[in-house]
């Protein structure tokens, strides 16, 4: 079976999205789709909550050297996304699976790339590539990206991350792949994983606020002090594309630079649904204690910013994640406790 690409008679490039059928990947594949490429998209899985738009779309495992070279097979550029990945809650107990597959995924797909005459390269970072000791206060000063070093990120993931983005630098030096990092800084959206241990702060936040009656009580993890930045994803995949037509080849942050504490998070959800909840602090992982993007970088680059004030993106997905959420209950929850020292949200 063949697995060409058709040249594009409005000359844009053959793009490859590594990922595509999980959340971020998933956009990006309908962004430029839209935008009139030719798209494959490559993963382990189908999207799970609706069609992925791809002209072609391949399971494979990037895991294995053969498939990556598959997967590049006649494509201009590519947008590397595949990761194993999760929230908190998953990559503070998976570090050896998560470091272990995303070594292997990120090396064989940027070799093959390079092997293919690949000419651009994008490469999906993280803010958790920044060093736990400039994080330990929730008004810790806002990232810039030379802070990543000295390095020390975040044990696992990070490290991984970290080690690609200079893999990526070596591979533009040596072999003269065009390459583009993006550190993301907390991509939240509809169509993303909301449950299951997965999924991030604010599609958590979301399921509970959704499941939980007016008046009823949400667990969150820690006091709920520490601070985050949080992009929606439409800007995320404009960004993305942004940056791989600049000429800017370090890594960049992208992200919101508005900061909120997970319980300011968790009040303006509630706000959107209507309801009036109370927080009940447990036990359980927080990261940092505080990360902020610094855009300064991203607004010279790309002569742009994020759009999407972070009410609109929690309204957006919250009306989404509670639809998904009620009909795989059945019913909204009941019977939730109300103790007295829980702090109330209006």
């Amino acid at each position: 079976m063949s697995h060409s690409i058709p040249v594009l008679s409005s000359g844009k490039p053959r793009v490859l999205v590594t990922g595509a059928g999980g959340f971020i990947g998933h956009h990006l594949v309908s962004y430029l789709v839209d935008a009139g490429y030719r798209v494959r998209g490559a993963d382990l899985v189908r999207p799970a909550f609706a069609p992925s738009r791809a002209h072609e779309f391949l399971l494979l495992d990037l895991r294995d050297a053969g498939s990556c070279a598959t997967a590049v097979r006649d494509v201009d550029e590519v947008y590397h996304l595949a990761a194993n990945m999760g929230g908190m809650g998953f990559i503070e107990f998976n570090k050896a699976d998560i470091a272990h597959d995303n070594v292997l995924i990120d090396a064989n797909m940027l070799d093959a790339a390079r092997r293919a005459g690949v000419t651009r390269f994008f490469y999906s970072s993280s803010a958790c590539v920044y060093p736990p000791f400039r994080l330990q206060s929730p008004d810790a000063a806002p990232l810039r990206e030379e802070d990543a070093y000295p390095a020390d990120p975040v044990d696992g993931y990070g490290w991984e991350k970290l080690y690609m983005e200079r893999l990526c630098r070596h591979y533009r030096e040596d072999y003269g792949l065009e390459t583009r990092v993006a550190r993301f800084h907390s991509m939240y959206g509809p169509l993303g994983t909301w449950d299951g241990g997965r999924e991030k702060a604010p599609a958590a936040i979301c399921r509970k606020v959704a499941l939980t009656p007016d008046d009823g009580t949400i667990d969150i993890w820690g006091d709920g002090e520490q601070t985050r930045t949080y992009c929606y994803i439409d800007d995320c995949v404009e960004g993305i594309h942004r940056l791989m037509r600049s000429g800017h080849r370090e890594p960049i942050n992208l992200g919101s630079d508005h900061l909120v504490t997970i319980n300011e998070l968790a009040h303006l959800t509630a706000r959107v649904a209507g309801k009036r909840l109370r927080l009940r602090h447990v036990d359980g992982p927080q990261g940092v204690r505080g990360r902020g993007s610094d855009n300064t970088r991203m607004r010279a680059v790309l002569d742009w910013t994020p759009q999407v004030t972070l009410e609109d993106g929690i309204r957006r997905t919250y009306e989404w994640i509670a639809a998904q959420a009620l009909a795989s209950s059945g019913a909204p929850a009941t019977g939730i406790t109300t103790p007295m020292d829980a702090q109330p949200v209006r």
